[in-house]
């Protein structure tokens, strides 16, 4: 069993940046599949971004490229969220997840094996 907790969500003014963690509790953390993905009331999760295990290949949603970027550390079992040019819209709970599976990247929610408890972002206009 692995254990993500995200950290770093908070309120900002639109334009502002945010960065998200999110620490793993295994140290075979490298050889997971990581992913971001995002939920609104009343709307099933989103597809944020995802990265194979070495982030040498990653993906983003159309509604965040050039805006946000993933990006992890292996040795500190952590995963991150760079979110720049924040908009209302990108207003939700942000959760990170984990396949044990890293050659690949994932942007189906139902891959993951492993799911933090979300961190919520609040981007006011």
């Amino acid at each position: 069993q692995v254990h993500l907790v995200e950290s770093g969500g908070g309120w900002v003014q639109a334009g502002g940046s945010l960065t998200l963690s999110c620490v793993a509790s295994t140290s075979t953390f490298g050889h997971y599949a990581v992913g971001w993905f995002r939920q609104t009331p009343g709307k099933e999760r989103e597809f944020v971004a995802a990265s194979t295990w070495n982030a040498y290949n990653t993906v983003y949603a159309d509604s965040v490229k050039g805006r946000f970027t993933i990006s992890r550390d292996n040795v500190k079992n952590t995963l991150y969220l760079q979110m720049n040019s924040l908009k209302p819209e990108d207003t939700a709970v942000y959760y990170c997840a984990a396949k044990n599976s890293g050659s690949y990247y994932y942007v189906d929610r139902h891959e993951y094996d492993y799911w933090g408890q979300g961190t919520q972002v609040t981007v006011s206009s």
